[in-house]
């Protein structure tokens, strides 16, 4: 066999025939064969330096840029360019996958989900803002997102952590004290799912606790309002103090 034809080249790369005689017209892909008789075969060097094209295209090239970097690069270094690029459209993707999962599950635990949080969540998604799991050293990183609850995947922790959190944003509109009975409850749910969450580590417990508190933009964290981490510094401040009395 001579090599490929045209019309075999775009269907085996599913490319329309008139982009490769565009490509030969320009000198960007030249078929290494030509009879006579105008029949025109690609070699499987020329099917290479398609891919290459293809690939190059794929970063957003311009055929003329194409052109300058083409007899330059290996296959190998835009392999290598093309799997960054993947990487990072792959990463921005995960990111909207786990947004939209949040909202989901934020849908069907709560029934409702007010603009606020989904501009929030959207916005987290779009930024390259500082991620709260940066605060940490890797090894805790590690253990933390294994712990913590991750609001798109819905698991029980996570509806716990939810259901607690309706329960105090409930209190605060209502004007219901963090030293109620109420908030003595829900202090005291907190600290045991607190402590099953970060395996009795008080002190990385406070660490998160404290970058909790920062803007939602700056940790990527779900967004909670100042009253209500308020009511639960409060209720738990309070619980503490009333377990101790006890004690004593």
């Amino acid at each position: 066999m001579a090599g490929w034809t045209t019309g075999q080249v775009s269907k085996l790369r599913n490319i329309s025939v008139r982009t490769l005689r565009y490509y030969d017209q320009i000198g960007l892909l030249t078929p290494s064969l030509k009879l006579d008789n105008g029949r025109r075969y690609y070699s499987e060097e020329d099917l290479f330096t398609l891919e290459k094209i293809m690939l190059l295209k794929s970063l957003s090239l311009s055929l003329e840029d194409i052109q300058k970097v083409l007899g330059q690069l290996s296959l190998r270094d835009i392999l290598i360019a093309h799997h960054q690029h993947l990487r990072e459209k792959l990463s921005t993707l995960q990111a909207s996958i786990v947004n939209t999962a949040s909202l989901i599950n934020m849908l069907d635990l709560e029934g409702g989900v007010s603009w606020e949080r989904v501009s929030a969540l959207v916005q987290n998604a779009q930024t390259g803002t500082k991620k709260w799991t940066d605060y940490f050293a890797e090894e805790e990183r590690e253990f933390l997102q294994r712990a913590l609850p991750a609001l798109e995947s819905g698991d029980r922790a996570t509806q716990q952590y939810v259901s607690l959190l309706r329960r105090i944003e409930h209190c605060v509109k209502y004007s219901i004290s963090p030293e109620s009975e109420e908030g003595y409850r829900l202090a005291c749910e907190l600290i045991e799912l607190s402590d099953e969450t970060f395996g009795g580590d008080e002190e990385l417990m406070d660490r998160f606790w404290e970058i909790r508190k920062q803007p939602a933009e700056d940790t990527g964290l779900y967004p909670v309002s100042p009253e209500v981490l308020d009511f639960v510094e409060r209720s738990i401040s309070y619980a503490m103090m009333k377990r101790t009395s006890k004690d004593v």
